[in-house]
């Protein structure tokens, strides 16, 4: 092996940072870092933008603060290393509320992603259908099963809940349909405690209880400076060279690593390296997989991504809600599946000229084509709209920012972990040079993302022969 390492990064989204950094802290002193992204900017859905002359994003809004253990979140610890915790804000406003024939009622309490463990808490919204969720004597969900969300609620809660407060929640997420959308994967605390539990009210009060919160801590925080700066502080920390524009055309295994082919056909150039950390959505990694790994790429090549547009609106003096938002059922017939008011939410970004800025998340999977309508119509519906839910006309925008996202969020079809982790055992047996990192794999969200950055930058210090420091 040639000293010092050279490892490639393809693909500059914060899984990809996120293994950057890692690898700079743990693999041996003067390892050589690479990071190729096709685009022109890093942090992939982490995108800070400018509105009215403030601060907004455009992608991600926040993370979670503890992991599912109740320690704190590969994102907060990610921002301790990168010297940025002391940035962290947490919400000011944080009751949200649900789309109900046409107008807004809270978010009931008590509930896992919209599951609920108390169904009285939740018949200000939904119907549970009355003993339904009775104890067979068996666990819900056996031990190597796998079901979507929507298939289990239905069958112990009823249509009303489902289509009321897990859809929308489960939607706000993931832009999808609880009804096609992984237990195991889009909720592992409920999957494993479903495994144990013999009703569904059980199955999610054994959940929370593994994960305890203590009343009134924050769940969620961002950055005062905008999420950009966490991608900024990554890039500077890892040390790595940045190549942007610069997209990976093929990966071919040489005797001692990989050659990369990089940029265009007509004038491509070839790069050596060691390992690679491949730290891109499912589809590109199945092309690049399908030469060295064809059975790896065949397993990640059959996840789905549904596309979604955020539309921003800075609205001078608005009669708002004292609310963070809400979220739309899609038996409402609304194109606008999820609104947030930032600067109600957030007050870190409150203004004292009273401008507020609300943004709208549109598009579901399955319903693309509503997102082919220009931007000025999409910007005028949600404005629409959004006076509509509210009861009242909205001001006109002075300024307005729409941002769309093309196959930006993972499907997880049931059987998602299992398909991921045939790939990921067919590539350590024949490649272990090569590591799968992102959302396409792992789950959605930063926290998920950075831990999924950095366990593949270990595999690969472990690969080329163990961490030196």
């Amino acid at each position: 092996m040639r000293q010092p390492w050279r490892v490639a990064v393809v693909g500059g989204g914060i899984a990809g940072l996120a293994a950057a950094v890692r690898l700079r802290d743990r693999a041996p002193a003067g390892t050589e870092i690479t990071v190729y992204e096709q685009s022109g900017a890093l942090g992939g859905k982490l995108r800070t933008g400018e509105l009215a002359g403030q601060r907004v994003e455009f992608g991600a809004e926040s993370f979670l603060l503890r992991d599912p253990t109740g320690a704190e979140s590969a994102a907060v610890a990610l921002t301790r290393r990168l010297g940025l915790v002391d940035e962290i804000v947490h919400p000011t406003v944080g009751q949200a509320a649900l789309v109900v024939d046409g107008g807004l009622r809270p978010i009931p309490g008590g509930t896992l992603v919209g599951v609920p463990g108390d169904l009285d808490r939740v018949r200000t919204v939904a119907r549970p259908v009355a003993d339904a969720d009775t104890d067979d004597g068996r666990p819900l969900v056996g031990p190597d099963a796998d079901v979507s969300v929507g298939a289990l609620v239905r069958s112990r809660f009823g249509d009303e809940v489902v289509d009321r407060l897990v859809d929308p929640m489960l939607g706000g997420v993931y832009a999808g349909r609880a009804d096609d959308l992984s237990l195991v994967t889009t909720m592992p605390a409920l999957a494993r405690a479903a495994r144990v539990e013999h009703t569904l009210t059980g199955a999610v009060r054994a959940a929370q209880a593994a994960a305890p919160r203590a009343p009134g801590a924050p769940v969620f925080g961002t950055l005062a400076g905008g999420l950009s700066t966490l991608v900024e502080a990554a890039v500077t920390a890892s040390g790595a060279t940045v190549r942007r524009d610069a997209a990976v055309r093929e990966l071919t295994p040489t005797d001692t690593g990989w050659r990369l082919t990089v940029g265009p056909t007509r004038d491509p150039e070839l790069v050596d390296v060691d390992a690679v950390v491949l730290a891109v959505p499912a589809r590109p990694a199945a092309r690049l997989l399908a030469g060295p790994a064809p059975a790896a790429a065949t397993g990640v090549g059959e996840l789905d991504y549904a596309s979604v547009a955020l539309v921003t609106l800075a609205l001078p003096q608005p009669e708002l809600p004292a609310l963070s938002g809400f979220l739309v059922p899609s038996t409402e017939g609304l194109l606008i599946k999820a609104s947030t008011f930032f600067t109600t939410k957030w007050g870190h970004l409150r203004r004292p000229d009273g401008l507020a800025l609300v943004r709208a998340s549109v598009g579901r999977y399955g319903d693309e084509a509503q997102l082919q309508r220009p931007d000025a119509d999409l910007a005028a519906t949600v404005h629409r709209e959004l006076s509509a839910v509210l009861g009242a006309p909205l001001p006109a925008p002075v300024d307005g920012h729409v941002q769309r996202w093309g196959g930006a969020l993972p499907q997880y079809a049931p059987g998602h972990a299992d398909r991921v982790a045939a790939a990921r055992t067919a590539l350590r047996a024949a490649h272990p040079t090569l590591v799968l990192a992102g959302a396409g794999y792992d789950g959605v969200g930063i926290p998920v993302c950075v831990r999924s950055g950095e366990t593949a930058a270990d595999e690969i210090i472990t690969a080329l022969g163990g961490s030196a420091r």
